[in-house]
């Protein structure tokens, strides 16, 4: 697994009302983070149960069985979302299988969660996965993702009683606003700010005496954004033909590839593979498309696609020694003969 793997979930998903403990929404997203977005299917993802437990805070090895009880609980897990008139019931999981003696269990998602996860065009949401597995409370991820789902609106308005429905903390305690406010709202305003690449503030709507409604002011959390990704300077600079602010989070991510190879006309689509393809590292992207930027490909999309992955790119060592004529350089490489073979062209 790799935190710097996109989590994409249309907005009707991250809004609808289901409760997932902390260690299962750190599998789900991590799952989630698998699917790439040219897949049309969901396909069986395979993880090592060792970084599971890692994912989970198992320090203790022979404790292999709680891995298999958590995915039990969550192949239980039922949740509904509303679309009209229609109402759909879905499990998380179509099935759990482990491979005994190798440490490795294989996950699949539900099929009828395709079209909150597959082919999104439009009203979805991504966000790298580092900025959730670090948070603790339940309710932060959650908050996370509502919050992050707006965050280009800056503004977010929402009733009480929708965002308790939501979190699915509309009963107990958790009904009396205060109890709701602290353990929940303050707790996920100080992780936010403290873990991730957004935050935000909060003002109380009052109907008569009674706060019936919250407008959350969401930012770019630029600091901390910077610690979670300390690439940031490094592609400003290796990118320096493009003036543009770049503002390091995954949508902007996404925008600043699209930006880079403007000459080539790449879609978002195209620009998320690449962004894939490379596990996020913008300043690998940057080096490998100065490389290659003006090189008469068939395909350049499918050629970046492949050299950003992590160790594809061999890089060619130029031969700057000078021969006893001053005025000559060394024999210089065929860069296009060498991107056939990279490619497998011949």
């Amino acid at each position: 697994m790799n935190e710097n793997y996109l989590v994409t979930k249309a907005n009707t998903l991250i809004t609808s009302n289901y409760d997932l403990s902390l260690e299962e929404q750190r599998i789900i997203l991590t799952l989630a983070s698998t699917v790439q977005p040219e897949d049309e299917d969901f396909k069986p993802y395979k993880f090592k149960i060792s970084d599971f437990m890692e994912l989970l805070g198992v320090e203790d090895k022979s404790k292999y069985s709680v891995i298999p009880k958590v995915t039990k609980e969550l192949m239980k897990k039922v949740f509904e979302i509303e679309n009209g008139n229609k109402l759909t019931q879905i499990s998380w999981l179509s099935s759990a299988e482990y491979e005994r003696g190798y440490g490795i269990v294989e996950l699949e998602f539900s099929p009828k969660l395709k079209p909150f996860m597959l082919g999104l065009k439009e009203f979805y949401t991504s966000y790298k996965l580092k900025n959730i597995l670090s948070l603790k409370g339940k309710y932060s991820i959650r908050m996370y993702e509502i919050l992050k789902s707006n965050e280009f609106k800056k503004i977010a308005e929402i009733t009480v009683d929708e965002l308790r429905k939501i979190l699915k903390a509309d009963k107990g305690s958790y009904l009396v606003y205060q109890n709701f406010k602290n353990r929940i709202i303050f707790q996920a305003q100080k992780e936010l700010k403290e873990k991730t690449d957004i935050r935000f503030e909060f003002e109380e709507i009052k109907t008569g005496r009674k706060v019936t409604s919250l407008k959350f002011y969401i930012h770019s959390n630029k600091d901390k954004t910077h610690k979670i990704d300390s690439a940031s300077d490094e592609i400003a600079a290796t990118v320096s033909n493009y003036q543009e602010e770049i503002t390091m989070y995954p949508e902007d991510e996404i925008k600043s590839i699209i930006l880079m190879m403007k000459d080539h006309n790449i879609s978002s689509l195209e620009a998320r593979k690449i962004y894939n393809s490379a596990c996020g590292d913008l300043k690998h992207i940057a080096k490998i498309y100065n490389h290659f930027k003006n090189k008469n490909a068939d395909n350049f999309v499918a050629l970046m696609i492949k050299m950003v992955k992590p160790g594809e790119f061999i890089e060619p060592k130029k031969n700057t020694a000078k021969t006893k004529f001053n005025n000559f350089n060394g024999r210089d490489y065929d860069y296009d003969e060498l991107e056939k073979k990279l490619l497998g062209w011949d």
